[in-house]
């Protein structure tokens, strides 16, 4: 499935499955703990973000002075910010996909499925190799003979 499908698909059903599991939700505990329960995992998304966001900062920050491209740091940026924007959207399915995107473990395994299964990043490595082979100087070495 292209890529263009998948997202029309989703933007397509997921209302309709955002809209159910409010039905549903709120016949089980009425109108106002649902519309709470939204509101909490809104403010709880907004703090994990906030953490989550620094701390991410910080180790590409610590990438970049030795002098390591930090691939893994922005994969995990874009998958923070995928998953703030997940927050903002009101829902229960949204919410949790946004705070599965906001824990850290599960950020990580994310990562490494896109890394692994896209190769997603390879230019970065590849370049980073270049970069560290390029910084070597190969040659033959004489050792003159004494004229004296």
């Amino acid at each position: 499935m292209k890529i263009f499908q998948f997202l029309f698909l989703a933007l397509l059903l997921v209302p309709f499955a955002e809209i159910f599991a409010f039905i549903q939700v709120g016949g089980l505990i009425g109108a106002v703990p649902t519309i709470l329960l939204v509101v909490i995992s809104a403010v709880m998304g907004a703090f994990l973000l906030k953490q989550q966001g620094l701390s991410t900062w910080q180790r590409c920050q610590q990438s970049l002075v030795n002098g390591e491209i930090p691939a893994y740091e922005m994969l995990e940026g874009l998958l923070i910010l995928c998953g703030g924007l997940l927050l903002l959207t009101p829902g229960f399915i949204t919410d949790a996909l946004g705070i599965i995107c906001l824990i850290p473990s599960c950020r990580h395994k994310i990562s490494l499925y896109l890394v692994d299964n896209y190769g997603l990043f390879a230019i970065l490595q590849r370049y980073q190799k270049n970069k560290q082979e390029s910084s070597v100087l190969e040659g033959v070495f004489y050792k003159e003979k004494d004229k004296h």
